[in-house]
């Protein structure tokens, strides 16, 4: 058995040692699932997968090498030779299969799909050499068989010519006895199949007139130097010339049989059809690049599209359309998914419809299709096309009474293509794909970059949050509440913020919008949940009952905890705050995004002592039933709505305020207000029945020992 390397050697970018014996394994176990029924080595199951995680690691060897190693890959093939992997059907499945998920199986860089197609590119080679290499030895068996037959033709010439015979006729590689003259003795069914003479018109040709006149004399010094006994044999590619003209390239194998006496007595030549190998090949790497199901190029051959225009080769400008069809789901989940295969069947005709002759399409993703055009007239006339396609998405299909229309959202990036980095045109498209749908779906975006460096600013100030939490950057300041009665403090609102090292102070609303898309908002909420508590419960232990109400924001997603009550409670007994001293602010929008059962645990917290408070309350948005499924112990008004009761506002502006004020008060619940910023404001507050208010007339946030200041100096 041939030797391969079994060792785990060390993972590729973007795997880690821990990761990488698993993700090869199962890389391994799906390749083996894939080609385990078209092998015909006599191998077991275990002993398969292990051999081909041998070979993975050679292949992520051999796409990462620097520089690169072709013969790397094409020792991989001939292995796959040398252990009978010999059916072209593993081979199809093997090169389709690794040319579909390595880099996305290892987490690999998208630019590196050259890298990739290079290596299938010398795998298959590999695998041709091994398989004509494993051909030619075989050739060299027959010739062995002829020459012991020739040898022993007077002691046992019977049996002896009906085993080479046996070895002679059922060979599908073509074979010759040829004499010393050129004339053809004998020769297989395989050689007339291959050279389309007939058999009593070969017997009448020279060998050397069955080849290209362009390789007769090369043919000629080797035959000189196979009589002058230089080699002992001779292989090369050679061209011949079919019955009808055709030229045929071909491997031929050329030996010299010399007789007893030790002289040349004839020679016996193998020949073997290259141009099949050669379709064989081609059509195994056309399939590695294309998607079977819509006929279009995949992703590797998209990419391979886009390094080719951004290569010193490449297009002026190009523009990219990534169309990517809107809740395509919906339709796998209604109908099953022949009718999404088929419906995206009928998106790649319409695509084509479009585009053929102006751009090269692809499929890239389960539901996303990308579209290249290079130098295009303008970006107005790509976008044209954009539009018309999306027209004749929207149009229905019908597929067994069914009218199913789907829409698309696409992002187009239009710019300088040569000298451009591929993988930063794939990011740009991407990102500009999914603007499209943040805004709305069914329509096109176009790449802006002011807008990509603003979101890839607030991506890295995202992925930073974490970071900044475990170096103690976060902080909790509280911004004082007062009664207007006589302006005194009776609660502080608390306020995360973030000491940001390059950025400064940061205010929430700077900063917290972004947890929801790194995972971080519940962290980030229990933290400053716990230190607020925390600063509070000493408050309160030093002060007793004059201490403030700490106010905490509630998100909806807070709300979503099934152990809110439970923790909640726990944190109060841990820092000894009176859950009375506890109030959380809902904001608005919150009564609308919870469940029943979400606002029945709203009221067992209330039933524990801890309040709750309308936040921001514009009047827009929660029903009058869902404010009495809930226990408020308050309302605090928006911002908005403070400033419409000053003096330079409009009549509409402070009559829409009156208005929420008088039906606040019909719910019997105290009011305060947010953000006052003027006595004016103040006093027209008071006036109306406001009870509390907050905002820079009062004090701006501050921190805990501040607030600890202004308890004892009262």
């Amino acid at each position: 058995m041939p030797m391969v390397d079994h060792s785990g050697a060390a993972p590729e970018p973007g795997t880690t040692l821990d990761e990488f014996p698993l993700v090869r394994e199962d890389f391994a176990h799906r390749w083996t699932a894939l080609i385990s029924t078209t092998v015909l080595a006599n191998i077991s199951r275990p002993e398969l997968e292990q051999l081909l995680a041998a070979l993975t690691t050679q292949l992520l060897h051999a796409v990462s090498a620097e520089p690169e190693e072709p013969e790397h890959a094409h020792r991989i093939g001939r292995a796959m030779v040398e252990h009978d992997f010999i059916a072209s059907e593993t081979l199809e499945r093997s090169i389709g299969f690794i040319g579909e998920h390595l880099l996305g199986h290892f987490h690999l860089p998208a630019s590196w799909t050259g890298r990739l197609m290079r290596v299938l590119g010398s795998l298959a080679a590999g695998f041709s050499d091994g398989l004509r290499d494993r051909t030619l030895d075989q050739q060299e068996l027959s010739k062995t068989a002829a020459v012991i037959a020739t040898r022993r033709a007077q002691q046992a010439q019977h049996d002896s010519e009906t085993k080479f015979r046996a070895v002679f006729n059922s060979s599908a590689v073509g074979i010759a006895v040829i004499g010393l003259d050129d004339r053809l003795i004998d020769f297989n069914e395989s050689l007339v199949g291959l050279l389309r003479h007939p058999a009593d018109e070969l017997r009448r040709l020279t060998a050397s007139s069955l080849l290209h006149p362009d390789y007769r004399t090369s043919m000629t010094v080797a035959i000189e130097r196979l009589a002058a006994g230089e080699v002992e044999h001779f292989r090369g590619e050679h061209r011949m010339v079919r019955s009808d003209g055709e030229i045929v390239e071909v491997l031929l194998a050329l030996s010299l049989v010399r007789g007893p006496d030790g002289e040349p007595a004839y020679y016996v030549a193998m020949i073997e059809n290259m141009n099949e190998l050669r379709a064989l090949q081609t059509q195994l790497v056309r399939q590695s690049l294309h998607d079977a199901q819509t006929g279009l190029a995949n992703r590797a051959q998209y990419l391979g599209w886009l390094e080719h225009a951004a290569g010193s080769q490449g297009p002026d400008t190009a523009v990219l359309a990534h169309f990517d069809i809107d809740g395509f789901r919906v339709v796998n989940d209604a109908f099953g998914h022949g009718v999404g295969n088929r419906i995206l069947v009928e998106v790649a005709n319409h695509l084509r419809t479009v585009f053929d002759g102006v751009g090269q399409i692809a499929r890239i993703g389960p539901d996303e299709f990308g579209v290249l055009v290079k130098d295009p007239k303008d970006t107005r006339s790509v976008i044209v096309l954009v539009e018309d396609a999306l027209e004749l998405l929207a149009e229905p299909i019908y597929i067994d009474s069914h009218g199913i229309a789907v829409t698309a959202s696409v992002g187009l990036v239009s710019g300088r293509a040569r000298g451009a980095d591929a993988s930063e045109l794939l990011r740009c498209a991407d990102i500009t794909l999914g603007w499209a749908k943040a805004d709305g779906k069914a329509q096109w975006s176009l790449y802006d970059r002011d807008r990509d460096l603003r979101d890839r600013d607030m991506c890295v100030l995202a992925a930073s949050i974490p970071g900044g939490l475990e170096l103690g950057e976060f902080r909790v300041d509280y911004q004082p509440v007062v009664a207007l009665s006589d302006r005194s403090l009776v609660a502080v609102e608390a306020k995360l913020r973030w000491h940001h090292p390059e950025r400064g102070l940061l205010d929430p609303d700077q900063f917290l919008p972004l947890t929801n898309s790194t995972g971080m908002v519940m962290r980030l909420s229990r933290w400053a949940l716990d230190r607020a508590c925390q600063d509070a419960g000493r408050w309160y232990a030093e002060f007793g009952e004059a201490a403030p109400v700490l106010c905490m924001d509630l998100i909806a997603r807070h709300c979503q905890e099934p152990e809110l009550v439970a923790e909640t409670v726990k944190l109060l007994q841990q820092t000894g705050l009176p859950a009375k001293f506890l109030l959380f602010e809902l904001h608005e929008s919150l009564p609308s995004a919870i469940t029943d059962e979400q606002v029945e645990e709203l009221g067992i917290l209330a039933e524990h002592g801890v309040r709750l408070v309308l936040d921001q309350l514009t009047g827009g948005t929660v029903t009058s039933k869902r404010l009495r499924d809930i226990p408020l112990h308050g309302i605090k008004f928006a911002s908005t709505i403070g400033a419409a009761l000053g003096g330079e506002t409009a009549l509409l502006d402070e009559s829409a305020a009156m208005a929420l004020i008088r039906w606040s008060s019909v719910l019997h619940l105290p009011l305060s207000a947010d953000d006052v910023r003027d006595e004016t404001v103040a006093l027209r507050l008071a006036e109306l029945g406001v009870t509390h208010a907050q905002g820079p007339l009062f004090g701006e946030p501050v921190d805990a020992d501040a607030i600890r200041t202004m308890l004892s100096e009262r």
